[in-house]
């Protein structure tokens, strides 16, 4: 059984997503909250697998409590659900150690789907979200430049949804280094942003 938590300041939007996911065989709602403090609260006593995490929320965004949550509850998979589809967004909640992307009209089938992937550690995004990610210029794979060792290394850490001071750590150098790292393989791959890089990345099997 999916345990599934939701975080959202509407409340018949929750009762919505509650109404799909319990129709869905092997998933349940075990808990929701219309804030920030409340979710970080009963996340410490309720279980949960994924969580339905809004972008707009009456104390902080959704986007500082992804990060927050990523870090108390590492355990948690994250998907990021809302009624905007802006590329800032999306990057910004994924590189926050979100795993997915909804939009608050998809069906239970979709919902469905982007549980089963993130359950599996694999970034998901709404269909109608798919193009915000991909990068501005088409890269074929045959002519992607070859990323170093190290650049491949950090990129997976990154996917993972690690911070540079995490990586740094993991690798033995400055989080600038880092950084660095991170700049050079945006400017390789040609992509504008880490959300972008890490789907190009994942269409290409360089993770």
């Amino acid at each position: 059984m999916i345990s599934v938590f939701i975080v959202d300041d509407h409340p018949v939007v929750i009762e919505g997503l509650r109404s799909l996911i319990e129709k869905l065989e092997g998933h349940i709602v075990t808990g929701t909250a219309c804030n920030a403090v409340d979710a970080i609260n009963l996340l410490k006593v309720t279980p949960a697998d994924v969580l339905l995490l809004d972008i707009n929320l009456p104390d902080i965004s959704g986007i500082d409590l992804c990060k927050k949550v990523r870090k108390e509850f590492p355990q948690i998979k994250i998907l990021g659900i809302s009624t905007f589809s802006d590329r800032s967004y999306i990057s910004r909640m994924i590189v926050n150690g979100a795993l997915g992307y909804l939009i608050k009209s998809a069906s239970a089938e979709e919902i469905a789907e982007a549980i089963a992937s993130v359950m599996q550690g694999k970034l998901y995004m709404s269909l109608n979200m798919e193009h915000l990610l991909r990068p501005l210029s088409v890269t074929s794979s045959s002519s992607l430049p070859e990323l170093t060792k190290r650049e491949k290394e950090v990129l997976k850490y990154i996917a993972d949804g690690l911070t540079n001071n995490q990586i740094a750590e993991k690798i033995f150098v400055s989080p600038s280094t880092v950084d660095t790292h991170r700049k050079n393989m945006l400017t390789k791959l040609q992509v504008n942003n880490t959300a972008a890089l890490i789907r190009l990345a994942m269409e290409n099997g360089l993770i």
